[in-house]
């Protein structure tokens, strides 16, 4: 066995993904639009900071919901962003399953090969999950603080809802 592992999510803990949410607040939601303007999100400094001090002393997996049609494009911002190596984990292209059960089971398998010392994510369903199979959890809030703090998004603050998120992680099963 290697170091133990630190997990981290990648939307809404390293990637701010704001600037992509108002494909998800249409009907029929754009997924396409949505993952593809992914590329284009920018570093969330204080998940990328939080990503460089853990890879100090553990081994990083980045696990998502995105689609694994999308690891070129994923791989190559995390490395665009500067952010540690890492075995990048991502949901099967057609899985709908929701986001906590996709993780949670990713998340056991990683524990039979090596320590999960810790999961960050954003959303509170994967996390409370996570924490009730007896994970160590931290909920990353940063970008909706941020969110809330930027005056160019108070007008917007209804497109940032826990809801749309909520909805695209859980019960449609797409990130």
């Amino acid at each position: 066995m290697g170091k133990a592992l630190i997990v981290l999510d990648i939307d809404g803990v390293l990637a701010d993904v704001r600037h992509r949410l108002h494909h998800l607040a249409r009907r029929p939601k754009d997924w396409e639009g949505f993952f593809a303007a992914a590329q284009h999100d920018d570093v969330l400094e204080i998940g990328a900071e939080f990503a460089r001090q853990a890879a100090a002393t553990h081994d990083i997996v980045y696990l998502t919901g995105r689609p694994s049609r999308l690891r070129a494009a994923t791989q190559a911002w995390l490395d665009v962003q500067g952010l540690p190596a890492g075995r990048l984990i991502m949901r099967p292209d057609g899985d709908r399953r929701p986001s906590a059960v996709v993780k949670l089971h990713e998340l056991r398998r990683l524990r039979g090969e090596s320590v999960v010392d810790l999961l960050v994510d954003d959303d509170p369903t994967v996390i409370d999950a996570a924490r009730a199979a007896g994970f160590t959890v931290q909920l990353a809030e940063w970008m909706k603080t941020l969110a809330s703090a930027d005056p160019a998004w108070s007008s917007q603050e209804p497109l940032f809802d826990d809801d749309l998120l909520h909805d695209a992680q859980q019960r449609e099963g797409r990130t």
